[in-house]
C-alpha cells in the first residue's frame, strides 16, 4: 500500500486527487492537504471584481467531494515540506507522512516586493476570491465617484491574461452604467509589447490585443518597471530598447489593479534540491523532482525559465490546459512507481488561454509553448466570452461531481480542429 499526498488543492491540485485515485491501486490512499476547506475557481475572479459573479457562484466545498471519492482531506494547510524525511509538518502541529507526493500549491503574491501594492495597501486584486470579494466592494464605491484607472502587471509577473481580462470587463461594465466616459484607463505592463503575454506573443496576439485597447481607449505603457504605489498614484519608469531609463510616469488612479510576480510558498522556499531560489518546485520532464524522486509537481508552483530574455522582467504563464496535461502525466508516472517501472509520460506544455473581455474575447494556441511553435494561432470574438463561460461550467460541474475526464479546453482545441500537435500553423482568423 503507498500514501500519496497531493499539497493544494486548486485547479491542478483537485483534477490530480481525481486523476491519481482513479489510476492508483485499490489498497493504495491519497490525501489532500490545502489551506482552504473549499475550492475556488480563479479565472473568474475578473468577473467577481465587478460583480458579474458572487463568491458562491464559483466556490465549492471540498470534504462532501472528497468523501464521496474515497479522497482523505485535512483543510490545515502546511508549515513546511520535508522531502528529506518524505513528512509534511501541517498547520495544526501534527505531521503526515507520504511514500510519494504531488505539490501543486500554487504560488505565493509577492506583493510586498513594491512599496505600497496589494489589497492591503493601495491597489485592488483578482488573484484570489477574497480579494476579488473586496475589489467588488471597491468597484462599487469607485463607479458611485468615477476617476482614472490603472490596470496591469508589475515586473517579475508572469500571469497577464488575467490583466487584459480585467481592463476589458471594466470598460463593458463602465459602458453598460452608462459612465465609461468619465474614467480614463492606462494598461501598464512588464511586457516587452502589448501582447507578448510572457510567451513572446503567440499568433498576432500583438495586433489583435493593441486593436483592442485602441477601440476601448485603452492608453499603455509597455516596458515598465512599477516602482511604488500610492493611494491616488501610481509610480511607473519606462525603459528604453537601450536598457537604460526613457521616461518617468505618475499616472493618476482612483483605483489600482495590477498583477504581482509570483513566488514558492514559505512552506517550500529554501528546501534545497526541491526549489529554486525563487521558490519554485524543480521537476524534469515527467514532473518529477531531480533529487527527491518521489515528489512531483504540476502547476504554477513548478520552475520554467523565461521563454528569452526581456527588457523588463517577465515570467511565464501556466495556463489550464498545460497543468492539465502536467496532471495527467505525472498521475501516470506515480502509477508507473507503484509498478515498479519508470516514469516515462511527458506533458505537452502546449499553451491554450480563452482571455474573456465581456463581451467578446482573445483565444490563444502555442504548441509548443516555446517557439519555435508547430502552431502558433490566435482569433478573436464573441465565441471566445462563450467559451469561457462554458469552462467555468464545466470545470465547477467538475470539481462537484469527482470527474477526472479531460478538461472542457481540451474539447475546445478538438472544436477548433487544433487537438493534434503536428498539424500545420493556421493563420490568424475570426472563427
Amino acid at each position: 500500500m503507498a500514501h500519496i499526498v497531493v499539497l493544494g488543492a486548486g485547479i491542478g491540485g483537485i483534477p490530480m486527487a481525481y486523476e491519481m485515485k482513479d489510476l492508483a491501486r485499490a489498497e493504495d490512499r491519497i490525501t489532500v492537504v490545502s489551506n482552504s476547506d473549499s475550492f475556488q475557481f480563479v479565472p473568474s475572479n475578473p468577473w467577481v471584481a465587478v460583480g458579474w459573479r458572487k463568491r458562491k457562484d464559483i466556490t465549492i466545498p471540498l470534504s462532501e467531494p472528497f468523501a464521496r471519492k474515497g479522497i482523505a482531506f485535512k483543510p490545515v494547510g502546511c508549515r513546511r515540506v520535508r522531502p528529506e524525511e518524505n513528512r509534511l509538518e501541517l498547520n495544526d502541529g501534527t505531521s503526515l507522512d507520504y511514500d510519494h507526493l504531488v505539490i501543486a500549491t500554487g504560488p505565493e503574491l509577492a506583493f510586498d516586493e513594491i512599496d505600497g501594492f496589494g489589497p492591503q495597501a493601495n491597489t485592488i486584486s483578482i488573484c484570489h476570491v477574497d480579494h476579488a470579494v473586496e475589489a467588488a466592494e471597491r468597484w462599487e464605491a469607485f463607479c458611485r465617484a468615477p476617476g482614472p484607472l490603472v490596470i496591469g502587471a508589475v515586473q517579475g509577473a508572469s500571469c497577464f491574461g488575467p490583466a487584459y481580462e480585467f481592463a476589458m470587463i471594466v470598460d463593458s461594465d463602465l459602458r453598460r452604467r452608462k459612465i465609461r466616459h468619465k474614467v480614463p484607463i492606462t494598461f501598464v505592463s512588464s511586457e516587452p509589447y502589448i501582447g507578448h503575454l510572457g510567451l513572446g506573443g503567440v499568433g498576432d496576439t500583438k495586433g489583435l490585443l493593441e486593436s483592442a485597447l485602441r477601440e476601448r481607449h485603452i492608453k499603455w505603457i509597455v516596458n515598465a518597471r512599477t516602482d511604488r504605489f500610492e493611494p491616488q498614484a501610481v509610480h511607473v519608469t519606462e525603459i528604453g530598447e537601450d536598457g537604460q531609463e526613457k521616461a518617468r510616469h505618475v499616472l493618476d488612479s482612483s483605483l489600482t489593479m495590477m498583477l504581482p510576480a509570483f513566488r514558492g510558498i514559505d512552506a517550500l522556499r529554501g528546501a534545497e534540491g526541491l526549489v529554486n531560489p525563487r521558490g519554485f518546485v524543480l521537476t524534469d520532464k515527467h514532473q518529477r523532482n531531480p533529487t527527491y524522486r518521489n515528489v512531483f509537481g504540476v502547476g504554477v508552483c513548478i520552475a520554467i525559465p523565461p521563454v528569452e530574455k526581456t527588457l523588463v522582467p517577465v515570467g511565464v504563464p501556466k495556463t489550464g490546459y498545460m497543468i492539465e496535461t502536467m496532471v495527467t502525466a505525472t498521475a501516470r508516472n506515480i502509477r508507473a512507481l507503484l509498478d515498479g517501472t519508470e516514469p516515462t509520460e511527458e506533458p505537452t506544455w502546449n499553451a491554450l488561454c480563452l482571455a474573456d473581455f465581456g463581451d467578446s474575447g482573445v483565444a490563444f494556441v502555442a504548441m509548443p509553448q516555446i517557439p519555435p511553435r508547430n502552431i502558433n494561432w490566435s482569433s478573436h470574438g464573441r465565441w471566445v466570452h462563450l467559451a469561457k463561460v462554458g469552462f467555468e461550467r464545466y470545470f465547477l460541474r467538475k470539481v462537484r461531481k469527482g470527474l477526472s475526464e479531460p478538461g472542457y479546453e481540451r474539447y475546445v482545441l478538438k472544436l477548433l480542429g487544433l487537438k493534434r500537435v503536428q498539424e500545420p500553423a493556421t493563420t490568424t482568423s475570426d472563427v
